[in-house]
């Protein structure tokens, strides 16, 4: 039986069966661990809310201060992991297992370095960061010690990034979910232990968290280790070659570079959001706990067209990617519907877990029913980036981002919490901050339909031009 398990969601050559079949069986176990991941921060949330008495609410408000700046430097790792994964799943589809080896092994020593970088850099930033973002100076004692211990701490973050791609990069979708339902659950009990049992607040939840992570990290690491059949991981490989080293970059430095741009505008939407006083901080905080179980199907599904998209291009088989992306919507749709309509049906008793007072509550519900139509929007982008992120096109993904979070997101903010201040709310109506992102998430739908039935992503390819012409792509 357990044979039978692993056949059906172990590594996957996606260039051949179904294509449904395929992606299914492949997307199942990615979603369930994507939201085992999310627990990571939810139990965090729950845990600080629950355990610290009257300080529950400005806990939950210093998490959610921190997470803006420390988002900004985990784009090094995003960037390579993103790159990575790419040249994985062409490379796996192209059989090409030498080039396979050498960029697994360069991208962890680029992970290394990294992790070096950011724990050097960053963790002497933090309050500057923080001032900033105009934190309330209630919250910024409690951010600086949570904000502080996940930079210390980031090199399991960063690794488990890294090595979670490059196993769906090759398909391989049940061990990442065991790992991650495995450390979810140390996680939960490690808050529980530090926040409730010894009192140690944020503190506690940021410890736990990259205990958690790191061990993750590592059992990842073991098991990349061990498929010797694919992979050659040995100081040959772990060698920096220029040329691998700067496929990972072209291919990811774009992705992290928009997702460096979308963070730093999301530190200007803080500081809109801080100014706005600790209750709407906290509630922006417990919102995002819940609302990005409506977000995870579209971030799972990208993940899935990309990993679908870059095995099948690298096999040449473009009519199969057509196949592949009508159902990868599809599926996003309606699991992204699902998590919408759960969320409206019993948001409030999920919000419960996170806090008790009523007035934030009431304001987050009103937030999540104004977010409903930019959470359907999602399964387009989402999906349409993926593919064009599999097939090698780093730089239309990045400038679609760029013209959503920067040239429009940030300044509606503003705008729109400009015409709404009033005696209540001096600067501006709580709302403008979701309404920003629901007209960015829907002109991002547009552009991106736009740009994906153009068609020009499909010969950004790194195994070369292998792919066979058509022109039906929608």
């Amino acid at each position: 039986m357990l044979k039978k398990f692993k056949a059906m969601f172990g590594a996957q050559d996606m260039t051949v069966g179904r294509p449904f079949s395929c992606l299914i069986q492949y997307a199942i176990p990615l979603l369930i661990g994507n939201i085992a991941q999310l627990l990571y921060t939810t139990t965090d949330a729950a845990v600080v809310g629950n355990y610290m008495g009257e300080l529950g609410d400005t806990a939950l408000a210093a998490i959610g201060a921190s997470m803006p700046p420390f988002n900004i430097f985990l784009v090094l790792f995003m960037g390579i992991g993103s790159g990575v994964t790419v040249m994985v799943s062409q490379y796996f589809g192209a059989k090409d297992y030498d080039n396979l080896s050498l960029s697994v092994g360069n991208s962890i020593l680029m992970i290394a370095v990294s992790s070096v970088f950011i724990t050097a850099v960053a963790t002497p930033l933090v309050v500057p960061l923080l001032r900033m973002a105009k934190t309330p100076p209630e919250t910024i004692a409690l951010a600086r010690t949570y904000l502080t211990i996940l930079f210390l701490g980031s090199t399991g973050c960063g690794f488990y990034n890294c090595l979670s791609g490059i196993l769906r990069g090759l398909g391989e979708s049940l061990f990442p979910l065991i790992v991650l339902l495995a450390t979810v659950l140390l996680n939960i009990a490690l808050d529980i232990c530090f926040v409730a049992g010894f009192g140690m607040g944020v503190a506690g939840a940021a410890i736990a968290t990259i205990i958690a992570q790191a061990l993750a990290a590592v059992v990842c690491l073991i098991k990349v280790l061990k498929m010797r059949g694919i992979l050659d991981i040995s100081r040959r490989t772990l060698k920096p070659q220029k040329r691998i080293m700067m496929q990972i970059i072209s291919l990811g430095g774009p992705n992290a570079l928009s997702m460096g741009v979308m963070f730093a505008s999301t530190m200007f939407v803080q500081a809109l959001v801080n100014s706005m006083g600790q209750m709407v901080l906290t509630t922006i905080t417990v919102t995002q706990r819940l609302d990005v179980y409506a977000v995870i199907p579209s971030m799972t599904f990208q993940g899935v067209a990309q990993t679908y998209t870059g095995q099948n291009i690298g096999a040449g088989d473009m009519e199969r990617v057509k196949q592949g992306s009508k159902t990868v919507f599809l599926m996003c749709f309606v699991f992204t519907a699902v998590m919408v309509v759960s969320m409206l049906l019993f948001g409030r008793h999920m919000l419960a877990l996170f806090t008790k007072t009523e007035a934030i509550i009431d304001l987050s519900m009103g937030f999540i029913r104004i977010m409903v139509p930019a959470y359907l929007a999602m399964t387009v982008s989402g999906t349409w980036m993926g593919v064009m992120r599999g097939a090698g096109d780093a730089f239309g993904p990045m400038w679609i981002s760029m013209v959503n979070n920067v040239i429009l997101r940030v300044p509606l903010a503003y705008l729109i919490a400009y015409f709404t201040k009033s005696e209540i709310n001096p600067n501006g109506h709580p709302n403008s901050i979701m309404l920003s992102l629901l007209i960015a998430m829907l002109v991002g739908c547009v552009i991106s339909t736009v740009y994906y039935r153009a068609g020009k992503w499909r010969n950004k390819a790194v195994t070369g031009d292998k792919v066979k012409p058509t022109f039906d792509i929608v």
